[in-house]
């Protein structure tokens, strides 16, 4: 990160499916600004007791203009919600600081960039504060070619200079960084950057983790999942040779086999995608998922690990011994991201922040 470029840390969507409750607190500590999607997720910030500055990133209706404070900040990127802004100002008595987003390419959200000197005379008259302009990038993450990206941070910097002339003045939070552009391209830090997935201790993608060691090499960063994913055995099954297995039976025993049922399914977020495709960890070693994956349960091959017992411990996601199963690979079996499979981890399954090996094993 350049020297004075602030950091926000990204913790919306329950933490990337980590816990809001567990990281957010950790985030607030090492990082200057905590960023959400919605302003519940900003209100639930405020309840535990978090202080940092907070940007809603996402759109707000606006019955969502409730019990933020001054110093919650909110992307704009349409005249409706300027005019909720000011709504809430005259109600409320507080005036929300806005950064206006600005679309650069990726024709999701913002305003282009011929309309700045209109929304400035808009949010004046509404009195309200533009203290922001923000971007962000289209396909920095999905490819090693990089031109795009480059023409989108063009565009952003003509954005910036034609704001700054509006205001006659500086602009005190300029930002387009995601995780892939902070790592990657130093020119786009500006003096906030918001970071994602990789505060998470994954790779944004493969494409980006490739551009780094053609750039770098293997030195200089080195991501570790901050989450693992744990479950136990609840009980156990004998398949005879030629018996089947599950809804559908869709998986057939070729010998006698073991099987441990484990109290985890697809409401949990282990996406039915993975039946009969992915591998967890029993006893330091990987054993197959076999049949398909339930709401509330699945089932796996144990019969190569004869020493396992009820209330053992199994990793879904993450290390055991020497042995790992990642969040990327999990992904790539459902068809999906890293981003995805992470965030839909149900906010029901218990969450534990743990210190060392011991504890785990506790928990």
């Amino acid at each position: 990160m350049t020297r004075g470029t602030k950091l926000a840390a990204v913790v919306k969507a329950n933490a990337y499916g980590h816990g809001t409750a567990e990281v957010a607190p950790f985030a607030a500590a090492h990082a200057d600004w905590l960023a959400v999607h919605t302003a519940e997720e900003a209100r639930r910030l405020r309840r535990l007791g978090l202080s940092s500055p907070v940007l809603i990133m996402g759109f707000m209706a606006r019955g969502e203009l409730h019990d933020l404070d001054a110093d919650v900040h909110v992307f704009v990127s349409t005249d409706e919600v300027l005019r909720w802004l000011g709504e809430y100002r005259r109600s409320s008595g507080i005036s929300l600081p806005i950064h206006l987003k600005i679309d650069t390419g990726t024709k999701r959200q913002g305003f282009e960039r011929s309309r700045i000197a209109d929304v400035c005379r808009t949010a004046a008259g509404e009195g309200l504060s533009i203290v922001g302009i923000a971007t962000h990038f289209a396909n920095i993450e999905d490819t090693l070619e990089h031109d795009f990206a480059r023409r989108q941070l063009a565009l952003f910097g003509d954005a910036v200079a034609a704001l700054r002339r509006e205001l006659s003045s500086d602009v005190p939070y300029v930002h387009a960084a995601c995780s892939a552009a902070s790592l990657l391209f130093r020119e786009t830090d500006f003096n906030l950057a918001r970071i994602g997935i990789s505060m998470y201790g994954h790779w944004p993608s493969r494409e980006t983790r490739l551009t780094w060691i053609l750039d770098h090499g293997r030195n200089g960063v080195k991501l570790e999942p901050a989450l693992a994913w744990r479950t136990v055995i609840g009980q156990f099954q004998h398949v005879a040779t030629g018996e089947t297995v599950g809804y559908g039976r869709t998986w057939r025993a070729l010998r006698a086999t073991r099987l441990a049922v484990l109290p985890v399914g697809y409401a949990d977020g282990y996406a039915r995608a993975l039946s009969n495709r992915a591998r967890v960890l029993v006893g330091g070693r990987p054993v197959p998922v076999v049949g398909r994956v339930c709401m509330n349960m699945m089932m796996v091959d144990v019969t190569d690990v004869p020493e396992a017992a009820v209330g053992d411990e199994v990793v879904l996601l993450g290390r055991q011994g020497d042995a790992a199963v990642t969040a990327e690979e999990l992904a790539e079996l459902s068809g999906t991201i890293n981003y995805e499979f992470l965030c839909r981890l149900s906010p029901a399954i218990p969450r534990f922040v743990v210190g060392d090996a011991g504890e785990v094993a506790a928990r």
